[in-house]
């Protein structure tokens, strides 16, 4: 029996640890946000301060010198410390996510409800920062990606038919170019279709003037919510509510379905984050020929060079949309390396024909 009392004394121990790491987390992560985001984490930090509490008043007298939380708190501690970011808040996700307090006995249930509670309000914030985000770090993760495998699978497809080195290190340089400018081309196109799109479908503030003059039994503006997709009762009640008022706002947008929050990015940021990562990924696969490899060894060190960095932004994009980091990774790698062997199948199937 007092084996079982001393394990649950240190089991008591490590969470007030875990607590005590836990609240100083979001009280730094709060120290580096501002309005309605710093109140949460504060939030966030009180009740941790319960939870703490809670272990305190079970170990009384043999709560002892503080205790060391686990690597994992004390890395997210410093990085919100020192940065506060996105990251950290998706880690901290994911880390109230795995709260042992469900299933252990001494822990009440109102803890345990907390701790998912907090893994919710964890998403929504990252939430934000992902909204805020997308738009760059979709350019920047795609083109990362699209230049390394592509790249990749450019260099060795033309290695593989046997010729020289310089061939294809012209080679690469060409396909780092053109793939660049592709991307950046094409992403600015598309982030400014998209907000040209979302512009079209919001309400036109010349309507404003056409209120006064409606004629209310009638109520004509029913017509336009109807149209954007709400219910006939729903259109009603809402063209009731604005004449009323004799004034269309803003928040008509959402009223009507338009998702005013959508992230879709500057034009401008999309299409120079997308240049700037693929040419940074299509470099990896040149560098062994431009620094005088050739032949196999150039074919490894690009190879080996690719993946690490395809597992780094399998991993990042992991992270961040709260999924398994190494799932993530390795889907990366295969899908990317799975491309480069098709082409450089085929450049030696047209090298040894001598196409």
């Amino acid at each position: 029996m007092a084996g079982d009392r001393d394990r649950r004394i240190r089991r008591w121990r490590q969470y007030l640890a875990d607590e005590r790491a836990e609240a100083q987390l979001y009280r730094e992560l709060a120290g580096r946000s501002s309005g309605e985001e710093r109140a949460v984490l504060q939030g966030l930090a009180d009740a941790e301060g319960r939870h703490e509490a809670h272990w305190l008043a079970l170990l009384g007298d043999q709560a002892g010198s503080p205790r060391r939380t686990d690597l994992r708190t004390r890395l997210l501690v410093f990085l919100a410390r020192r940065f506060g970011s996105l990251f950290v808040l998706v880690l901290a996700q994911r880390a109230e996510g795995r709260s042992p307090y469900g299933r252990d006995e001494d822990a009440t249930e109102t803890m345990a409800a907390d701790e998912r509670i907090h893994g919710e309000v964890l998403r929504g914030l990252a939430a934000r920062g992902r909204t805020q985000l997308a738009g760059t770090f979709r350019a920047a993760v795609f083109g990362a990606n699209d230049g390394l495998v592509s790249n990749l699978a450019l260099v060795l497809g033309i290695g593989a038919t046997g010729v020289d080195r310089m061939t294809v290190l012209f080679t690469g340089v060409a396909g780092l170019l053109a793939g660049a400018l592709s991307m950046g081309a094409g992403e600015y196109v598309s982030v400014r279709s998209q907000r040209e799109l979302l512009e079209a479908s919001r309400p036109d503030p010349a309507s404003q003037a056409a209120l006064p003059h409606l004629d209310v039994d009638a109520n004509e503006l029913a017509l336009v919510y109807r149209a954007r997709g709400m219910s006939e009762a729903e259109a009603t009640a809402h063209a009731a509510q604005v004449l009323s008022t004799l004034r269309l706002d803003e928040d008509d947008a959402a009223a009507v379905g338009v998702d005013e929050n959508e992230a879709v990015g500057s034009p401008w940021r999309a299409a120079i984050s997308s240049f700037l990562f693929f040419g940074s990924g299509a470099l990896i696969p040149v560098l062994p020929y431009l620094l005088g490899a050739s032949d196999v060894a150039a074919v490894v060190i690009a190879a080996a060079a690719v993946g690490v960095a395809l597992l780094a932004t399998g991993a990042v994009v992991g992270i961040l949309s709260g999924a398994s980091p190494l799932k993530r990774a390795l889907r990366q790698l295969a899908i990317g390396f799975g491309a480069a062997l098709v082409t450089y199948l085929l450049g030696l199937l047209f090298g040894a024909a001598g196409i």
